[in-house]
């Protein structure tokens, strides 16, 4: 057990077989039993600085009071804490010895006044030249976009337009050759209806006669 557990413990010793006497003026209880006596140690009041407070601690060692404030470190050896005798500031924690009683040092006016200014930039800062920057690296430079697409795309569409030339040519010989056949087509109708048509009339006239002679028998 740590002495600050053991500040509470020490201030009454109560065991089964033993008798309890009080000492003149009933300070601190007293514990007899056969030769051995056990005493309370006496209690000290100690502190530390925590933010805008102190830490009261009542311990009976400064090694109780660093376990009391769970200090891995000496504070006593670095100055940052110390025993306490002044009694209004020892009251409160005697009181609740072995634990921790924090209070505020001095008013908050003491505290802000306590706080560093903000530093103030004279004429010189605002004079001095603006640190040079370093020169910033050069990119490197863009590959040229590639126009192999295009190209085949170009090739592709010339392509097209010679074979919609060549069909066309030959659809045009086509058709001249048809408006040939169709012109001698049509001279060779002509001369045939002609033929035709002067025979037909003149089997036409033919029969007309031959009727008119046998109306008259």
């Amino acid at each position: 057990m740590s002495e600050a557990r053991q500040v509470r413990s020490d201030l009454s010793v109560v065991c089964m077989g033993l008798t309890e006497e009080a000492i003149p003026g009933g300070a601190h209880p007293v514990a007899v039993t056969g030769h051995y006596v056990a005493m309370p140690r006496k209690l000290k009041v100690f502190r530390t600085s925590t933010g805008f407070h102190d830490a009261y601690v009542a311990a009976p060692s400064r090694k109780a009071a660093l376990e009391a404030w769970g200090a891995d470190v000496d504070l006593f050896a670095r100055g940052a804490a110390e025993e306490v005798s002044d009694p209004g500031l020892m009251e409160e924690a005697l009181a609740r010895p072995g634990e921790i009683v924090r209070k505020v040092r001095g008013t908050m006016e003491e505290h802000f006044a306590a706080m560093p200014d903000e530093p103030t930039r004279s004429n010189k800062d605002d004079d001095a030249e603006p640190a040079k920057r370093k020169p910033a690296a050069k990119a490197k430079p863009v590959p040229r976009p590639s126009r192999s697409k295009l190209d085949e795309a170009e090739h592709a569409f010339q392509a097209e337009e010679a074979r919609y030339e060549a069909a066309r040519r030959d659809l045009m010989d086509s058709e001249a050759s048809l408006r040939a056949e169709r012109q001698a087509l049509d001279a060779k109708h002509e001369r045939e209806r002609r033929q035709l048509e002067d025979a037909r009339s003149e089997q036409e006239a033919k029969y007309k006669r031959a009727v008119e002679r046998w109306q008259a028998n």
